[in-house]
């Protein structure tokens, strides 16, 4: 039996062992080198097991049974969540999302737009549809104030 496996097995194992749709370079670091595990991963984009979100920003893909083509196994704003979260950066709900939860509004929020307490700059995307930042303050629970 052979000890020894291709980097791409090690990698596609490690991928499918994972729970999280959304991959970071950094989780195969200790696999190989940079240049070693970039072109691995690109060819696992040729392969369509992985799709491109953002710089070292990586997601699990699937066939679509509409259309054949290779889409991400999650929709991206929820994709996109996930990379802010495992990035650091605390998400929080837009002022769209708040109005339509409150009955405010009956436009209903696209999720393109994610609602964070910090600037971002990282640009996160798939095919043309990228995401958005709007800065929100999540504001402290104080219990409910007097009017």
């Amino acid at each position: 039996m052979n000890k020894f496996k291709p980097l791409e097995s090690k990698i596609s194992e490690r991928i499918s062992r994972k729970k999280s749709n959304v991959l970071l370079r950094e989780d195969f670091v200790d696999l190989g080198g940079y240049d070693q595990v970039a072109r691995v991963l690109q060819s696992l984009i040729k392969k369509g097991k992985l799709i491109k979100i953002g710089y070292g920003l990586y997601a699990k893909a699937k066939v679509s049974s509409l259309t054949g083509t290779t889409v991400p196994a999650e929709p991206l704003p929820s994709l996109a969540k996930q990379a802010l979260n495992r990035l650091g950066v605390r998400t929080n709900p837009t002022r769209a999302e708040v109005e339509y939860q409150e009955g405010r509004s009956t436009q209903i929020p696209t999720g393109r737009l994610i609602g964070v307490g910090t600037r971002v700059s990282r640009k996160i995307g798939f095919k043309g549809a990228n995401i958005n930042y709007e800065y929100t303050r999540q504001k402290p629970n104080r219990g409910s104030r007097p009017h």
